[in-house]
C-alpha cells in the first residue's frame, strides 16, 4: 500500500484551485478551474487533491448531514520548503495572511509557520532546523530512532 494523495473536500473548488495553483505555486497535473477534482504535484509522486464536498458527501450517502467542522483541527498539510522566511515573504506578497510567524521548534527540529486556505483547512510550512539548534530531547529521540536527516 502507498500514498497516493491528501483529499480535500471543498465548497468552493475555484478558489482553492487558485490558492494552491497560484498562491502556492504548485503544479496541477490532473483537473482545472471549473471542475470539480483537481491533483496538484507536491513532489516525488505525492499529491494533494480537491474534490468537491458534495459530490463526496453523495457518495458516501452523507448529503443529509450538516457541514459543520469541529471547532478545532482535525488534519493538517505540511509542506517542507528550503527556507521558510523566505516562502513566507513570497506568499505575503500574493496577499496570504499567516495565523504565526516563522518560529523555531528546537524540540520538533523545524522552523514552521501556519496559514489556512480558502476552506480554512491547516497548512504548515516548515524547514529543517540545523541539528545544532534542536533540542536535547530531540537529539535523543533521534539517536534511538536512528532516523536520517
Amino acid at each position: 500500500m502507498k500514498l497516493y494523495s491528501i483529499r480535500l473536500l471543498v465548497t468552493d473548488f475555484d478558489a482553492c484551485f487558485r490558492f494552491y495553483r497560484d498562491t502556492l505555486g504548485l503544479e496541477p497535473v490532473w483537473g482545472e478551474e471549473g471542475g470539480r477534482y483537481a491533483d496538484f504535484k507536491v513532489g516525488n509522486g505525492t499529491l494533494i487533491a480537491l474534490f468537491r464536498r458534495d459530490l463526496m458527501a453523495a457518495a458516501v450517502g452523507a448529503q443529509d448531514l450538516p457541514t459543520n467542522a469541529s471547532a478545532q483541527d482535525k488534519a493538517a498539510i505540511i509542506l517542507q520548503v528550503d527556507d521558510i522566511d523566505r516562502t513566507v515573504a513570497r506568499l505575503r506578497s500574493k496577499g496570504t495572511i499567516f495565523l504565526t510567524e516563522p518560529k523555531d521548534y528546537p524540540e520538533w527540529t523545524i522552523r514552521a509557520a501556519y496559514l489556512r486556505d480558502p476552506e480554512a483547512n491547516l497548512i504548515e510550512l516548515f524547514s529543517a532546523l540545523p541539528e545544532a539548534q534542536w533540542s536535547e530531547d530531540a537529539r535523543d529521540v533521534d539517536r534511538r530512532t536512528g532516523a536520517d536527516r
